[in-house]
């Protein structure tokens, strides 16, 4: 994909930005409220082409003198076992998966801090986890009288009742596995103890999404919409901002809702006037300024819209979002006039397994999968009693890119054959359709004694950034191959099967 965002320039620009708001007041110390994902941020580097995905860790790491790192986790997340989508993983495990990722960039952890604590079995046994493998933890309570009592809240019947969290570096960055974890407050009641120990201390927020100094209805920022149709947020204008500087400026209806609390809940904790006059003061997002090629970003982002809808169909197909969440999806798509066929790989899916259908009637059931190789050209793939339809997709495409005829066998019938043997009558699965990690595997085998096959196994890497379309919902283990292999994956919202239950 053409890039139309300079990282560079974004990694140089943004951490300049940060470290002048520690000096340009001099204070002592900064609570960075840090929203997003701080790695493998695919969707930023969907919407802004070029936009490195650990963009944000290795901003962080350019400044790790000067930083500690405190992870937030709601303990009603713990509670519900809620997860995080993209990796299928929950919120709890989310942590720790954090934890390891700022180590391996030589960050500084604090410590965790369970917000909004509950004293549950299931909470306390997270605690006990972290704190066995030398992770300090802090419980936070509920704040009294939020979001209204500013005099509860900023006394030791609030804040208050909050232990202080030792903290020594100057920039302090308050993470956390998704949105609700209680980064604010976390943020806010440091403050407040700071304050207390005559320390001179400030907050700021850094959240990538909306982008400020793009217009409101730019594609960039309908497809955050589009990404949080969950969550419900919605861009707004910020009339804060306008009022007071006369710009127009993008937020959000969460940050505007709670700006004039929070200015006034600042203005308490430090006894004087806030330095901000509106939301959009408090983030220290640079992005708009590093898009190099608006016109690539807006075809990303329409492409990502698409994207989002096409996921929502499935999420409210296996009963995870309501119809209202996907309602907001299909009206962001109709209000920038698309379509699922404007995703080129939707169209040929679908065309190849009506063509086959119509050819056999034993294809009644078949499923298939499209591919847009990087050059353009499209590649497809069917399920067959052998493997899904993923797996045949695969490695039709890596054939395709190596230019090895179609005749030409990558791996071994019998191989093939050896594996669904153990799978049906060892393993005793029902299904006999080897799945995409079962062919890859397969594959390697055979690289090493196929010297055809090793090259068709190195081209794997390239087919990263590529996008793909299947006619029904894949397996989650599928699911996550092509997630790891980088392939923008969606699918029509129609199960593989009318089992309830699949293993």
């Amino acid at each position: 994909m053409q890039p139309g965002f300079d990282a560079e320039k974004y990694l140089e620009e943004q951490s300049k930005y940060i470290l002048e708001r520690i000096n340009e007041k001099k204070v002592e110390r900064l609570y960075l409220e840090f929203g997003g994902k701080l790695v493998h941020d695919k969707h930023a580097m969907r919407v802004l082409p070029g936009f490195d995905e650990n963009a944000k860790i290795k901003l962080l790491a350019k400044m790790k003198e000067h930083a500690e790192v405190i992870i937030c986790i709601y303990a009603g997340d713990i509670l519900t076992n809620k997860t995080r989508q993209d990796f299928g993983i929950t919120y709890d495990l989310e942590v720790m998966r954090l934890i390891d990722t700022f180590r391996s960039y030589e960050l500084a952890i604090n410590s965790v801090v369970i917000t909004r604590y509950e004293d549950k079995p299931a909470v306390n046994t997270f605690i006990s986890k972290l704190e066995r493998r030398g992770i300090r933890t802090y419980q936070h309570n509920f704040t009294k009288g939020y979001p209204t009592d500013v005099d509860t809240i900023v006394s030791e019947e609030g804040y208050g009742r909050n232990p202080f969290i030792q903290v020594t570096k100057p920039l302090v960055v308050i993470n956390g596995p998704g949105s609700g974890s209680g980064k604010l407050a976390t943020c806010l009641s440091q403050l407040y103890h700071e304050n207390l120990r005559g320390v001179k201390a400030r907050y700021a927020k850094f959240e990538t999404f909306p982008i400020w100094n793009l217009p409101l209805k730019h594609p960039v920022n309908i497809a955050y919409e589009a990404a949080t149709v969950d969550l419900k947020d919605v861009n707004m204008i910020d009339s804060f901002h306008l009022d007071h500087y006369g710009e127009t400026a993008v937020n959000y209806n969460r940050d505007l809702e709670i700006f004039p609390v929070l200015k006034r809940i600042i203005e308490k904790i430090t006894g004087e006037a806030s330095e901000y006059n509106s939301p959009t003061d408090m983030g220290v997002n640079r992005a708009g300024f590093c898009i190099t090629d608006d016109e690539v970003c807006r075809d990303a982002a329409k492409q990502e819209i698409i994207r989002r809808y096409l996921l929502a169909c499935v999420d409210y197909k296996k009963g995870l979002i309501p119809s209202d969440g996907l309602n907001r999806a299909k009206l962001l798509m109709d209000e920038m006039g698309l379509s699922p066929e404007d995703r080129r790989v939707v169209t040929p899916a679908l065309e190849y397994a009506e063509r086959k259908r119509k050819m056999d009637p034993r294809y009644e059931n078949l499923i298939a999968m499209a591919l847009e190789l990087p050059d353009g050209r499209m590649v497809t793939g069917r399920s067959s009693r052998r493997m899904v339809a993923g797996a045949a997709l695969l490695l039709n495409a890596i054939k395709m890119l190596c230019c090895i005829p179609d005749d030409v066998l990558l791996i071994s019938p019998d191989v093939l054959a050896t594996l669904q043997h153990l799978k049906t009558d060892i393993l005793n699965k029902e299904k006999s359709s080897l799945t995409v990690e079962e062919v890859l595997s397969a594959l390697t085998i055979s690289a090493a004694v196929n010297p055809i096959a090793t090259m068709a196994v190195d081209k794997l890497k390239d087919l990263a950034g590529c996008r793909a379309h299947c006619t029904a919902i894949l397996s989650d283990a599928d699911d996550q191959i092509f997630h790891d292999l980088s392939i923008d994956t969606t699918c029509e919202a129609e199960f593989s099967t009318n089992n309830l239950y699949l293993g």
